[in-house]
């Protein structure tokens, strides 16, 4: 395989502990090295004004325990800089049809530019969840050959109501419609975490477990039910997309 430029990584989470373990996993289940990378962690200072993106094949946005949907007077300084950050981004981004791949925070805060409506009428428990792939989903480069319902990571206390205009709805579920969508031919975004696997939800719920996504005394419980399924096409997502945009 012969390298081009450096995926850029973008990095939301505060915490150490859960930002280190994200990167491991991205990094694990996508088949990049460290040095085919470029990870910023943006959660404190925002993405930087001089960010070229001719310098990257492509980019990955994580999750963070921010919620677009809060009140913007209940919204700290850091989350309203990274909110205009990405809008600034993303529109660099959809108009040059860039490869990007936004997992939970990184599919709301696309949804937010593409201009529909982030609310908590579609939030999900933490826990593995079986999703369908649409007639559109069956078709495209990163979902192509997949089973017709496949198993992932999830835990959200707020979605995307409606697919965003001019968007392809790519997987959705029963109690959360718009799991994945793309926008153009490059630009993707899922509502579940393909990075993830068991051990780094566990260590998820114990970092987490007073920011509202669940009860405290349910982690205990929550952890058994993330031991019970793996999610192998989940990561097979983030495999394809790297190979798609990082490759020849």
């Amino acid at each position: 395989m012969t390298a081009i430029k450096p995926v850029l990584i973008l990095q939301l989470r505060p915490e150490n502990i859960v930002s280190d373990s994200e990167y491991a996993c991205f990094l694990k289940y996508s088949g990049l090295r460290v040095e085919d990378t470029c990870r910023q962690r943006i959660e404190n200072h925002g993405i930087p004004e001089n960010l070229d993106l001719n310098n990257y094949s492509a980019i990955i946005v994580g999750g963070s325990p921010y919620d677009i949907s809060t009140a913007e007077d209940k919204k700290s300084s850091a989350q309203k800089k990274i909110e205009s950050d990405f809008n600034k981004l993303l529109q660099r981004v959809v108009t040059r049809d860039f490869p990007f791949l936004g997992a939970c925070s990184g599919n709301g805060l696309l949804g937010n530019y593409l201009g529909t409506r982030i609310s908590t009428k579609y939030g999900e428990a933490v826990g593995c969840v079986t999703l369908n792939i649409t007639e559109a989903g069956k078709q495209d480069k990163l979902l192509k050959g997949f089973p017709a319902q496949v198993d992932v990571l999830l835990g959200h206390k707020e979605a995307v109501d409606t697919t965003p205009t001019g968007a392809t709805l790519l997987m959705t579920g029963h109690n959360c419609p718009v799991q994945m969508f793309r926008i153009g031919e490059n630009v993707y975004a899922t509502q579940f975490h393909p990075e993830s696997d068991a051990q780094e939800f566990i260590l998820r719920i114990d970092i987490y477990q007073n920011h509202g996504y669940f009860e405290p005394h349910q982690a205990d419980e929550l952890k058994k039910k993330v031991l019970q399924k793996s999610t192998p096409y989940a990561h097979e997502i983030l495999r394809r997309f790297v190979e798609q945009y990082y490759v020849n």
